[in-house]
């Protein structure tokens, strides 16, 4: 049984909380009386309740601990009022940073005892200790105190066994950023902070050498400071080189615009399947780059992409934002086939959000814009893109995903973008959602079936080249069935590739 517990609810359980595992690894001598538990987003409040209770116990005071981020604040919401109606004696704490702006406005902190807001991990332990140990404070509130980064104690040896075989790694070098992208609650850092290289990269090598493969960097600006970067890289470079046969796969944020020599020199070396870059565009519309403060070499960082496409193996997954002050559908359009010509192999089209607390907020009389009032807070209308035309483009964005971001259907890709990308696309997702009415759960046979049948209709392809083209794709993938419009033979073992590389990733490899 457990004083504290630290919860929160995951998107899947593939992803296990880094911000947990830092309240815990701070706590002192109160961690020996903590415990984690995560649950899944969809998992029915009462569930969650019961299991709660069950790790609390029944004697002495009690804390759960809850971590609120903007994809579980509604069914974190549910499952604190549950909790408070049938144990309330037990002190619940919100902490996150959903909970860190507005809190007058939110639910949630109004059924929690306490909030934390900012940094947690010295003010969470503070809270817990006067919690135990009474009087209980009297202030709702805590303002997160931020420590020099040397003061905490790092997390890794709280990810379990289990964790490390199922579940990626969540890792952070360096927390803050230096940029002041309006849409992120990042611009309101002052800088970014390093972790202290020497001790980071001894944990690293602890959580490999207990067996550890999928390692996701937290870290805003990976590739900010070059000597850091390149330690990083040479660190899982000399790993791979000692056992190839069982490489990690590994994930960074990259700046678009900052890429030198040396940064490009270890790159260049890792095998394929091991590396990916989510890289932010965000816009290339430089009025609009402007306008939220972002800065942003448009032509450095359109030639690093094509470098990195070039001259290495990394998997490439680039954001773009709709909806931004100032955007509207033809300059988006222009920035989406921009960046189709660049060939990433993921494109990821989101909708701008009003993160509370992000400065993006200050545009919203000016430029028309009309945020969800519920989570996830997505801009529904803009003075520039009205609502009808939000939602086509949000509806794009979910019919992409499967389509172009996949990797299911490499061969077929060019004949549905054809020369105009956006224009084509949009014109699918029309068809698809008036043929279809829903934008997900489409079978995976049926969806080749759609794509055939608007390629050979709407889409001006030639019956012949769509099938075999789409027939290619299925084979490639691995899947399994029958489509009507061609016979297809499945080559064995046709998406394999090494053991940590995701299959979704696994899939681009082999196309």
């Amino acid at each position: 049984m457990s004083s504290i517990v630290l919860a929160t609810l995951n998107t899947r359980y593939a992803h296990a909380s880094l911000g947990l595992r830092c309240l815990r690894a701070n706590l002192g001598e109160l961690r020996a009386r903590s415990a984690i538990v995560e649950f899944v987003v969809d998992r029915r409040p009462e569930e969650i309740v019961e299991r709660l209770l069950e790790v609390l116990g029944s004697e002495g005071p009690r804390i759960v601990g809850f971590g609120v981020y903007i994809w579980n604040v509604e069914a974190t919401t549910r499952v604190v009022a549950q909790l408070k109606v049938v144990a309330p004696d037990v002190v619940v704490v919100v902490g996150g940073p959903e909970v860190s702006h507005e809190v007058d406005a939110q639910r949630i902190c109004r059924l929690a005892d306490y909030v934390v807001t900012g940094w947690g991990d010295v003010t969470f332990a503070q809270l817990a200790h006067a919690i135990l140990a009474g009087p209980r404070p009297l202030t709702k509130i805590h303002v997160g105190v931020q420590p020099p980064l040397a003061d905490l104690r790092l997390p890794y040896d709280e990810y379990t066994d289990e964790d490390l075989r199922q579940r990626y790694v969540y890792v952070e070098a360096s927390r803050g950023c230096p940029f002041k992208c309006e849409f992120c609650l990042s611009a309101l850092d002052k800088t970014a902070w390093p972790f202290p290289l020497d001790a980071f990269l001894a944990a690293l090598d602890r959580l490999y050498a207990r067996g550890a493969r999928h390692f996701k960097f937290v870290d805003r600006t990976f590739n900010l400071k070059t000597e850091t970067g390149c330690r990083i890289l040479q660190f899982f470079l000399d790993r791979i080189a000692a056992r190839p046969d069982d490489a990690p796969f590994l994930h960074f944020e990259l700046i678009p615009d900052r890429l030198p020599e040396e940064l490009k020199a270890l790159i260049a070396r890792f095998p394929a399947g091991t590396l990916q870059f989510e890289i932010g565009i965000q816009t290339f519309d430089e009025r609009v780059q402007k306008l939220i403060s972002r800065r942003q070499d448009n032509a450095l960082a359109e030639a690093n992409l094509r470098w990195l496409r070039e001259h290495t193996q990394a998997h490439l997954h680039v954001d773009l934002i709709a909806g931004l002050p100032g955007e509207d559908v033809a300059t988006f359009a222009a920035g989406f086939d921009r960046l189709v010509r660049l060939g990433p192999h993921e494109i990821q089209v989101g909708i701008l959000k009003r993160l509370r607390g992000a400065p993006i907020a200050r545009h919203t009389e000016s430029y028309g814009l009309r945020f969800n009032p519920e989570p996830p807070y997505n801009v529904l209308a803009t003075d520039a893109i009205d609502f009808q035309t939000m939602q086509r483009i949000a509806r794009l964005a979910r019919y992409w995903d499967p389509v172009g971001n996949s990797g299911r259907f490499t061969r077929t890709l060019p004949w549905l973008l054809g020369a105009t990308p956006f224009a084509r696309l949009l014109a699918l997702s029309d068809w698809l959602y008036a043929t279809t009415g829903k934008t997900a759960a489409i079978a995976n046979e049926r969806l080749y079936e759609l794509l055939y049948a608007w390629l050979t209709s709407a889409g001006g392809v030639p019956a012949a080249t769509a099938a075999a083209a789409l027939a290619q794709d299925f084979a490639a993938s691995g899947a399994r069935g029958k489509l009507s419009f061609a016979d297809v033979a499945v080559p064995p073992g046709a998406a394999r590739t090494r053991a940590a590389t995701p299959a979704r990733q696994a899939r681009h490899l082999h196309s």
